[in-house]
C-alpha cells in the first residue's frame, strides 16, 4: 500500500483555551493517538501540518512535521500534499484533533481505495462525511490551485459524484475535540 498521510494539527485551538494537540490521551497525547492509528495501519509518508508553537514537541513522534502558522484548514492541506514524497499514490487527509479515529475505519478507507480505484473515498456513518479521507495523486493538483475563500468543502462538493463512500460502524469518524466539554467526553 502506498498511501501517505497528512495529519492537519495547526490550528490555534481558541475553542479548546488551550493547545489541545498536546492534551494527555491515553499514554500518549491527543497527536500522538492520531499517528499511532496511522502507524498500525501502515499508512507510508506521514507529514503532521502544525504550527511553530508546538512542532518541536512533535519531532518525537517519528514523522516530518511541516509548518503553518496560520493555522487555515485549506492551506495546510497545500502544505501537506507540496511535503508529500513523489511515491505516494494517494493521502490521507486527518485530522490532528481526532484521537477516538478507530483503525478499522482507516483500514475501511485505504481498502476502499485499493478496490473501487476512486480518486476519493470518504468514510460516512449515517449519511455524514467524516475523517479521514483519501485524494488520489491526481487530483493533489487541483487542490494547490485552490485560493481563499475557496474550502475542501467546496472541492468535495464539486467532485461528490465521484466519492466512494466507505460505511462506518461507530461515529468515530465524525468526532473531534473542539472544546473542553468534548474532550472530557472522549478522553479514555
Amino acid at each position: 500500500m502506498n498511501i501517505s498521510a497528512v495529519i492537519l494539527a495547526a490550528g490555534k485551538s481558541v475553542r479548546m483555551g488551550q493547545q489541545k494537540m498536546l492534551l494527555p490521551w491515553g499514554s500518549t497525547t491527543v497527536l500522538g493517538k492520531v499517528i499511532q492509528t496511522l502507524q498500525a495501519v501502515g499508512a507510508g509518508d506521514i507529514v503532521v501540518v502544525t504550527n511553530s508553537k508546538i512542532a518541536p514537541q512533535v519531532t518525537s513522534y517519528g514523522v516530518r512535521v511541516t509548518l503553518n502558522d496560520e493555522g487555515e484548514m485549506l492551506e495546510s492541506v497545500q502544505v501537506g500534499l507540496q511535503a508529500q514524497k513523489s511515491s505516494a499514490e494517494a493521502t490521507l487527509i486527518c485530522l490532528g484533533d481526532q484521537p477516538q479515529v478507530e483503525e478499522e475505519n482507516v483500514r475501511k478507507v485505504c481498502e476502499g481505495f485499493l478496490q473501487s480505484k476512486s480518486r476519493l473515498v470518504v468514510p460516512s456513518y449515517q449519511m455524514r462525511r467524516g475523517h479521514p479521507w483519501l485524494i488520489a495523486r491526481e487530483l493533489w493538483d487541483e487542490i494547490l490551485r485552490l485560493r481563499q475563500p475557496e474550502s475542501m468543502r467546496d472541492f468535495l462538493n464539486a467532485h461528490k459524484g465521484e466519492i466512494h463512500y466507505v460505511e462506518c460502524d461507530s461515529p468515530s469518524a465524525l468526532q473531534d475535540l473542539d472544546t473542553p466539554s468534548d474532550y472530557l467526553k472522549f478522553k479514555p
